[in-house]
């Protein structure tokens, strides 16, 4: 299959990250369609991708937390593109976790939108992979780093992320021991300068920027194992937070 073939379906098309990553697809010729919940939004990120090079573009304006029809959505996506074979989701929210401590309606909030429904868009995705027996089908998915260890400036956050790459890896696990079957990626990100980290102080080597990522995300579609760190050095940031011993780790304000 080559890039020209790549039938892509975008989940939080409208996020950084994902405009990026759609970017970099269309200028390789694939065809693209794009989900998110500004109709407005989608239609004018459309045309800039028809004129990046994409084939087609259909877009759907739709609340992506509504996961009673994710399989008719899939179909309808697969109508429109004359196929499907990569599904990126790219949507979270991080939320406050003050809030979410305190408030039940936050942590619901973040717990929804960052696992559960992402979860429901992710199991849809791969029945709609398997019946294709799509052999090089991709289903790939933003999470973070901050599922690796809970701590205390984001656990509530991290404990969906961490239950979304759980989720894929089980996913990757059951693909791996089968012919012809879809990929499970999982990429797991650090500090990235976009809109959901406004609030956050940000400078110096570790933080990415959204074009980063789409590069990232360009190599994971053809060629990855099911987890990505992105950028690569944290997976070793990430293997040393994890190893620290919690008498230790307790006295670090992270």
């Amino acid at each position: 299959m080559t890039d020209q073939n790549r039938k892509i379906l975008v989940l939080g098309a409208l996020s950084a990250m994902a405009r990026e990553s759609a970017r970099v697809q269309a200028g390789k010729g694939a065809s693209l369609y794009l989900v998110g919940r500004d109709g407005e939004a989608l239609r004018a990120e459309a045309d800039d991708l028809r004129v990046r090079g994409a084939g087609t573009v259909d877009t759907l304006a739709m609340d992506l937390t509504d996961t009673i029809q994710t399989d008719t959505i899939l179909a309808n996506a697969s109508a429109a593109l004359g196929g499907l074979d990569t599904i990126l989701l790219f949507y979270g929210v991080l939320g406050d976790q003050a809030g979410a401590e305190t408030d039940p309606g936050e942590a619901a909030r973040i717990m929804d939108v960052t696992y559960t429904s992402a979860a429901q868009w992710v199991l849809a995705g791969a029945r709609h992979l398997e019946a294709g027996a799509k052999s090089r089908g991709v289903l790939m998915t933003a999470s973070s780093v901050a599922g690796d260890r809970g701590r205390r400036s984001n656990f509530v956050y991290g404990s969906a992320k961490a239950g979304l790459s759980v989720l894929m890896q089980g996913l990757a696990h059951k693909w791996g021991g089968l012919d012809d079957a879809p990929r499970a990626v999982n990429l797991k990100l650090g500090f990235v300068d976009t809109p959901m980290t406004s609030d956050v102080e940000k400078g110096g080597p570790l933080w990415a920027s959204p074009e980063d990522i789409a590069a990232i995300v360009d190599r994971a579609i053809e060629k990855s194992g099911p987890t990505v760190y992105a950028p690569w050095f944290w997976r070793f940031i990430m293997l040393a937070v994890r190893a620290t011993p919690h008498f230790i780790f307790k006295r670090v304000n992270l």
